[in-house]
């Protein structure tokens, strides 16, 4: 059937054990965090809003989880357009663009199957917590 596409997407499964480990991470550092997961085309798989974690914060990380779907992560993608004004000025105007660290995308065999978005607590913890959620997908971060 040439007119069908195969495509891979994460499992409701492994985002909510994704989910269970960035939450385990943001309680071993004492932070409250939102993580939002997303499928392959930017659609809400799993999410949770510790107790505590800010109300904005809950559309950033699911923005920063849309965002990473380009396939870098956002921090990358932010450096990636911070060395061109035209760029800088116009992609963060874009709907659920966030160029800021916490947000990765969740490949699997080279193939980004989703995305993870943190946000809450400083960035670094963002991205700890995302880290702790990738650990569980050997080849997520292989080109991070």
């Amino acid at each position: 059937m040439g007119n069908v596409v195969t495509k891979h997407s994460i499992s409701s499964e492994l985002a909510q054990k994704m989910i269970d480990q960035a939450v385990a991470k943001a309680r071993q550092m004492g932070v409250a965090e939102n993580i939002a997961i997303l499928d392959d085309g930017g659609n809400l798989k799993a999410f949770s809003r510790m107790d505590g974690a800010p109300i904005l914060s809950i559309e950033i990380a699911q923005n920063k989880a849309y965002t990473a779907l380009f396939g870098v992560s956002t921090q990358d993608f932010f450096n990636f357009i911070q060395r061109d004004p035209s760029l800088l000025a116009g992609i963060p105007t874009l709907a659920r663009v966030a160029a800021y660290g916490g947000g990765f995308p969740i490949k699997a065999g080279g193939e980004v199957v989703g995305a993870i978005g943190v946000s809450g607590a400083p960035v670094q913890h963002d991205v700890d917590c995302a880290k702790a959620a990738l650990a569980l997908v050997p080849d997520a971060m292989r080109a991070e």
